[in-house]
């Protein structure tokens, strides 16, 4: 934590804001209010709030200097892979925040948000004509909802047709939420291996399904950084079986422009517009995460939907003016609308070409990655790789220094570190993902940087990695640490907890 005080300058300490109050000080000079009844029934407080004395300008200078701490796209790279961290056009921020779009309320008559209105209904067909889909669930809040609204989708299928299936395979690279939402769904979970590819074992697959399976949730591509190549041979054993296929969108960034999901078999996939399409990301949202369905899925879409009756658009709300058998309202309102705003104006910007290219170029920077540090550190599969690239902890072995060291140190160079032990199918993980707006300059510099670090690593030099980082402000906090000495934390009521 770094503190500034006056003309002494830098200090290595920021105290919390409760310790640099100076009580009875404000930056407001308020009136004392009336005296009005107490409508709380005795519940009102009858003590001090508790927050700190400030002055404006301290209260400023305290969060900016908070602020200057944080690590973000916009001051350097952010190689997580899975995660397609990459640059926000300031184009998109500012058609965001347009007045007429910025100040949209939901609730409005749809006489006055007709043009908002048509741009979701844009936003639906740009994202139906990507993925070969004929409908699309545009209201999902973040690409987990986005999962549990096409497994109701599939299970309202299946209870439609009278098919009381209870099983849902899921690969063991999967993402997390997806058996979590089976689960939610009411399905029970069973996990499929990994061949020596990193790729679904298709002899395991055969033997596991049946009459029983409800449905397959597959990432591609999958979460190794790898294209399912049996993906065809998968959906047509799928719908052999009477089941459905479930796809997790959230990789889509690697494949967008050049394959279209519906004409690989899928049945849904949620779509991560704060990934593919470069909305905001991170810091708990917002997210917005669309679900396209295939035919037999299209009428259990969710409520609501927007329309367009030739006399301009409209809203479907209730279920007895909806085609087909919706499963009802999973969100509040009409979706994240600053994210439509946002994912179309990537869109349109980029054009049909340019979308491609978003993919062809981030395929390519992994792979650059994967050139230059395969010698290096230890890939952990053979031949190329899509959007991101994992490597395992085997370059490290009997070095003393763990994923976690290493990427603690790669804090000191200058990058955040990447995406460690995720994937699990592959010990002490390192998955990156450089993504299609980092220039071969800015990968030249990290990998250098991870290359010296191997190299100290290997040289001996546990100790390094093991105290790393050294430049932050609050040094190094992990879990080891943690476990070897208590850890004070300052409450306001003034008692250490």
């Amino acid at each position: 934590m770094t503190t500034f005080t006056g003309n002494r300058g830098l200090q290595l300490e920021e105290p919390l804001i409760f310790e640099q109050d100076t009580p009875g000080l404000s930056g407001v000079d308020w009136e004392e209010p009336e005296p009005a009844g107490d409508r709380l029934g005795g519940l009102a407080r009858d003590g001090a709030i508790g927050l700190p004395g400030f002055s404006e300008p301290e209260a400023i200078r305290h969060y900016t200097r908070l602020s200057q701490k944080n690590y973000g796209i916009d001051s350097g790279f952010y190689p997580l892979g899975s995660c397609t961290m990459k640059h926000n056009p300031r184009l998109n921020e500012k058609l965001a925040r347009l007045t007429g779009i910025g100040d949209l309320h939901p609730l409005q008559p749809l006489s006055t948000v007709q043009g908002a209105l048509e741009l979701i209904d844009a936003c639906a067909e740009w994202l139906k004509t990507l993925t070969g889909m004929p409908a699309v669930a545009m209201s999902m809040a973040a690409g987990a909802q986005g999962e549990l609204c096409g497994m109701m989708a599939i299970r309202a299928a299946l209870e439609d047709r009278g098919d009381p299936r209870r099983l849902v395979l899921i690969p063991e690279s999967a993402h997390g939420t997806n058996p979590a939402t089976a689960a939610i769904c009411g399905y029970e979970v069973d996990t499929i291996p990994a061949d020596g590819r990193g790729r679904v074992d298709l002899a395991r697959f055969k033997e596991r399904l049946g009459p029983d399976v409800a449905a397959i949730m597959l990432t591609n591509p999958n979460t190794c950084g790898l294209f399912e190549n049996d993906i065809l041979d998968i959906a047509e054993l799928v719908h052999q079986a009477g089941a459905f296929f479930y796809c997790d969108g959230a990789n889509f960034n690697a494949i967008v422009g050049r394959v279209r999901p519906g004409d690989l078999g899928i049945d849904c996939m949620h779509i991560n517009l704060h990934k593919t399409f470069s909305t905001p990301h991170g810091g708990g949202g917002p997210g917005s995460g669309p679900v396209v369905l295939s035919e037999p899925l299209a009428p259990f879409a969710p409520l609501p939907y927007v329309v367009s009756d030739g006399d301009g658009f409209r809203l479907v709300e209730h279920e007895g003016d909806a085609d087909g058998k919706p499963i009802g309202r999973l969100k509040a309102f009409h979706g994240q609308m600053g994210m439509f705003v946002r994912a179309l104006a990537y869109m349109m910007s980029h054009g049909s070409d340019g979308l491609r290219q978003v993919a062809e170029d981030a395929v390519l920077n992994a792979n650059y990655l994967l050139a230059c540090l395969g010698d290096t550190l230890s890939p952990s599969f053979a031949g190329p790789c899509m959007h991101e690239v994992l490597f395992d902890d085997g370059f490290l072995e009997d070095t003393g220094v763990t994923t976690l060291d290493f990427a603690k140190a790669l804090i000191d160079e200058g990058f955040h570190p990447m995406t460690m032990y995720f994937p699990l199918v592959v010990h002490g993980a390192l998955l990156m993902e450089p993504t299609e707006t980092e220039s071969k300059a800015t990968l030249d510099s990290f990998i250098a940087a991870v290359k010296g670090l191997a190299e100290r690593a290997r040289a001996g030099d546990a100790e390094y990695f093991t105290d790393a980082p050294r430049l932050t402000p609050r040094r190094r906090l992990d879990e080891t640490r943690a476990a070897r000495k208590p850890v004070l934390r300052w409450r306001p009521d003034g008692a250490d907890d």
